[in-house]
């Protein structure tokens, strides 16, 4: 599969099968994302890979949606705007930027071994903060529920070339 194929892959999945992941999987979607970018290299980043309870019932109750509840895993992307390198032109805090690159590696790692996954931002991040233990000085970012997808891809909605790129 060529990267453009990969990318026509992965969606963002809604419906889970309940078997777990297997752990060669998983720590191969671990050392993608251990090797996405960065500004200056900071890695201003951390992920907590939830697989059990009473975690993942603190998670549901944070993104209340039926369908999160049949993964069988979610991995909570952290940042730390404090180790994140900042512009020092404007003053521009690149922790968002970062994590956004390490979660599009985690998701299309998960879609190259056969995973579904979702970018979840739409979460209570208060209810979390206070419900589920964050290491110091990191705030989660997204969600991201994993499993295999108990129901296949319909096709993607994306804006024709011509609206997203321009030539100068």
């Amino acid at each position: 599969m060529n990267f453009k194929e990969l990318c026509e892959r992965r969606y963002s999945c809604r419906a889970y099968e309940s078997r777990p992941i297997e752990a060669e999987k998983l720590e191969y979607i671990q050392e993608c994302v251990r090797l996405a970018p960065s500004a200056v290299n900071r890695q201003p980043w951390k992920f907590i890979l939830v697989s059990g309870q009473p975690e993942l019932g603190i998670l549901h109750e944070c993104y209340n949606r039926e369908w999160i509840r049949n993964a069988p895993a979610i991995v909570v992307c952290c940042q730390n705007r404090q180790e994140a390198w900042v512009r020092p032109c404007d003053g521009k805090n690149h922790a968002d930027i970062d994590i956004a690159i390490a979660v599009e590696h985690l998701v299309l790692a998960a879609a190259e071994v056969g995973l579904g996954s979702c970018w979840v931002c739409n979460f209570d991040a208060p209810l979390l903060a206070r419900n589920f233990p964050l290491p110091q000085g990191y705030e989660a970012a997204a969600l991201v529920p994993l499993g295999y997808p108990a129901v296949p891809a319909t096709e993607k909605k994306r804006k024709p070339t011509e609206d997203v790129w321009e030539t100068r």
